[in-house]
């Protein structure tokens, strides 16, 4: 018997035998699925599992179209099972849950807590139902952590320890203007004076463009930069720590220069029996498409020709000299950690040598 398994029953044995009853007190996230019920849970869903993270805004999306390319590989989008609320943790935390599943009279579940078990059991089948009727082995969801981050890696290894895990990263003054162009398009969650900023960015975007005028509000840069920099910093820690050699990560702008050759080593992290001859020629067809860009003109045909979606470097456009400044304060450090600074000369509009 696994060891974690065992020393789980003694401590159960000596409160049943202390109390007269097992006293069940589940931490959150439950306890962690051990190697024997991994083993388990296998034999009924035994395709491969992984998920792909990223910031909203980060290029998740495309890679998800470009990764279930491969004939062996499928995936979907955003599940959500453990980047936002409620989240699947959310299905065992009830009390009455929580009383059923541990009940002392329920000889089914072992007298232990079979709550890491269920939970595995809905998201593999909701995933191999799908990868099933698709003929393919290897199946995966990407949904992005802009809102949990770290703990996000934490619930997920807590059910998917044996998966793989990939993120992507952006640098995140792009991040944040492409969502401030989304919010703007759609029109959603926009304030009195996103308004007015709205209104002008439609009349003439000539002083936004040259970077006369500000598109940010700085309440919105100071939100969304700092979550872009909690989000890249938790997750890549947290994941280099809990996934070791079963986590992969890459910059959205090195896919963007050679996405033949990173989507070879993906393909092979996840474990894939060949590559077709035609993959090469596939993945370049997919990044000639843009679905978020048609879907943003049909929604404001005006706006949406102001910024060129998934280009490297929009936010040199576009960002005033305050802009800088604030985001060099919130995350200056990161994009130094990730590469895309090597000092703050950019805050002056100079190039980093």
């Amino acid at each position: 018997m696994n060891r974690k398994k065992l020393m789980r029953r003694l401590r159960l044995g000596w409160q049943a035998f202390r109390y007269g009853e097992v006293a069940f007190q589940r931490s959150s996230p439950p306890p962690a699925l051990c190697e024997d019920d991994l083993a388990q849970v296998r034999q009924f869903f035994p395709r491969p599992k992984f998920f792909i993270l990223g910031h909203a805004r980060s290029g998740t999306t495309l890679l998800l179209r470009l990764v279930r390319l491969h004939p062996e590989v499928h995936a979907n989008y955003q599940a959500h099972f453990f980047t936002r609320p409620p989240g699947l943790l959310k299905l065992v935390r009830s009390a009455d849950v929580v009383d059923w599943l541990t009940h002392r009279a329920n000889r089914w579940n072992g007298g232990e807590d079979p709550s890491a078990l269920l939970l595995r059991v809905v998201a593999d089948f909701l995933m191999e139902r799908e990868a099933a009727a698709a003929g393919k082995a290897i199946v995966g969801d990407k949904s992005p952590t802009s809102v949990w981050h770290g703990k996000a890696v934490r619930d997920m290894h807590c059910i998917y320890p044996d998966a793989r895990l990939i993120y992507i990263v952006r640098d995140g003054r792009d991040v944040v203007l492409s969502e401030r162009f989304r919010d703007l398009v759609e029109e959603k969650n926009l304030t009195a004076e996103d308004r007015k900023i709205l209104r002008s960015l439609e009349r003439d975007a000539t002083p936004f463009l040259r970077g006369e005028r500000s598109i940010f509000t700085p309440t919105f840069l100071q939100r969304l930069g700092s979550r872009w920099a909690v989000d890249v910093r938790e997750v890549d820690e947290t994941a280099r720590r809990l996934y070791g050699e079963r986590y992969f990560v890459l910059r959205y702008e090195d896919l963007l220069v050679d996405p033949v050759h990173w989507m070879r080593q993906i393909w092979e992290f996840l474990g894939v029996e060949s590559l077709p001859a035609d993959l090469a020629d596939r993945v370049n067809a997919e990044m000639q498409a843009n679905p978020d860009k048609i879907w943003q003109q049909q929604r404001n045909p005006g706006l949406a020709g102001v910024l060129k979606r998934g280009r490297q470097g929009n936010w040199r456009q576009f960002y005033t000299r305050p802009d800088r400044r604030l985001f060099a304060r919130i995350a200056g450090n990161e994009l130094i950690h990730w590469g895309y600074e090597s000092d703050d000369r950019w805050v002056k509009g100079e190039r980093s040598v």
